[in-house]
């Protein structure tokens, strides 16, 4: 299917990623009404594992942003899938949680949020205005820098 999101994804050069199969007993997302719940997604696209590790030891927060901007990408592929191929039948981003895995004084999980809001703000305009946390934990699943877990509303 081809539509304004498809079109807005190629002209930001982006490729979204296949959605990464669950480490665990659980489903990627579940859908009540019109809202798409969306199980947290690491940071790792692919094979691709250069954003293992704590932000403000193993990572600078840059590379925390690409994190949770690769997280936010694996997000999307999975809300692809849950409206049956049309990312066009959203209608509004609602919530992100972002979990940073920290190095212990490391405090800027915030700005490293920005690399999920931000990818989000561009593919979806103002329907990708959401609310949002960002704090920062000890671990991740698979050593992965960010983990980020959403809720979307479709049409």
């Amino acid at each position: 299917m081809s539509g304004q999101i498809d079109a807005r994804l190629a002209q930001l050069a982006i490729e979204l990623p296949s959605p990464p199969a669950p480490v665990a007993a659980y489903v990627p997302y579940v859908q009540t009404g019109s809202l798409i719940f969306i199980s947290g997604q690491v940071s790792f696209l692919g094979e691709d594992k250069s954003t293992a590790g704590k932000v403000g030891a193993d990572l600078t927060q840059e590379k925390g942003q690409e994190a949770a901007r690769n997280a936010a990408l694996n997000t999307i592929a999975h809300l692809r899938n849950a409206c049956g191929g049309d990312l066009d039948r959203v209608t509004r981003c609602v919530s992100l949680r972002i979990y940073v895995a920290s190095a212990p004084d490391f405090t800027g999980q915030p700005a490293v949020g920005n690399g999920a809001s931000e990818v989000v703000g561009e593919i979806f305009g103002d329907l990708g205005k959401h609310s949002r946390a960002a704090v920062g934990v000890t671990a991740l699943p698979l050593n992965c820098a960010v983990e980020v877990e959403s809720v979307w509303e479709i049409a």
